[in-house]
């Protein structure tokens, strides 16, 4: 990818301008929001979609979330627009919230994975509202990584990822929040697909009860929202997950590991002694933990862990999101 630095607070509109350019010719470009770096493509156009699922390899029954630039944006392209849509919208976008609504006759079937659904969000990261001000139509936009890996929060994990890739790359430094957007359906009932920095109290606060989502999708299936799938946000290690003071069983393991050869790291919210090769220190604060969460496990990649284990993480709800992307990397 040809990477284009940009100012993250006020970007060159020149730079923005060459971005929209690729997009319209049909390509790729990859930039930051406040919660991911993101892959998109032009949502009306089936070869531009064709692409981007290629670069990921991503399932076709994933379906994608589209990027607009206002409310009113949005408000156009789908095909209805509840009373909770507009309170959400008013209170949380521009931000990290994507709303699962019925589709409109302007998103291409590739997108939605031919579900009478589309997911759709408003963006809240300077460089991302330009573009989609820059760009007329709507941008398909999944995390700028291969297909079920850990996703990017800086233009290095995306280069490293995907730089076979023919696009540009718009670097616009760390991304702020660091994990994907909360995701809510207002299709009938309103529901929790995937947690997110906006917890789910929040959302109750502004439309009342909200339905959680429980069990796996069916894989073979369309899925209701992106990330939804079993095994996701995966680093190559293997992850194995850990309640606090088990000390003795990871010291077992983790000298066992050693034993055989594997290089072993952690992801440690307090001290534990261990023969571990590559430690990272996380956060007690639960958006402090989300926001270097990718970042830790892109490093452990880096220095060749195979395996890691991972203190887990308190059970209220302000960790939900830490939680899901947790389990998800550790399932295998």
């Amino acid at each position: 990818m040809r990477v284009e630095s940009v100012d993250p607070i006020r970007p060159d509109p020149s730079v923005i301008d060459r971005a929209a350019a690729c997009l319209e010719a049909g390509g790729l470009v990859a930039f930051p929001t406040e919660t991911v770096y993101g892959l998109g493509a032009d949502a009306t156009r089936r070869d531009a979609i064709a692409a981007l699922f290629r670069a990921k390899g991503r399932p076709s029954t994933n379906p994608l979330i589209t990027h607009v630039s206002d409310v009113g944006r949005a408000r156009d392209l789908v095909g209805a627009w509840p009373v909770e849509a507009a309170a959400l919208a008013r209170r949380f976008w521009p931000g990290p919230l994507t709303l699962v609504l019925p589709r409109g006759t302007e998103i291409i079937d590739a997108v939605t994975a031919g579900l009478p659904t589309m997911a759709i969000r408003v963006p809240d990261h300077p460089v991302a509202r330009a573009l989609l001000r820059a760009f007329p139509r709507p941008i398909a936009a999944p995390s700028a990584n291969p297909s079920t890996r850990i996703s990017p929060t800086t233009a290095d994990h995306v280069a490293g990822a995907l730089a076979q890739i023919e696009g540009v790359l718009l670097d616009g430094g760390a991304t702020p929040v660091g994990i994907e957007s909360t995701v809510v359906s207002l299709v009938n009932e309103p529901t929790l697909l995937r947690p997110g920095s906006i917890a789910a109290g929040e959302i109750e606060a502004v439309i009342g009860p909200i339905r959680r989502r429980v069990g796996p999708v069916d894989p073979n299936r369309p899925a209701p929202a992106p990330g939804m799938t079993s095994r996701h946000y995966a680093p190559s290690a293997r992850l194995h997950l850990f309640r606090t003071g088990e000390a003795f069983e990871v010291r077992s393991a983790v000298e066992a590991a050693a034993a055989r050869g594997t290089v072993t790291g952690a992801l440690l919210r307090s001290p534990l002694e261990a023969p571990f090769e590559q430690v990272v220190p996380m956060p007690a604060d639960a958006a402090a933990y989300a926001r270097q969460l990718y970042a830790s496990l892109h490093a452990l990649d880096t220095a060749g862990v195979q395996e890691a284990w991972v203190e887990s993480v308190p059970e209220s709800d302000e960790w939900e999101a830490v939680r899901d992307r947790l389990r998800r990397a550790s399932t295998r």
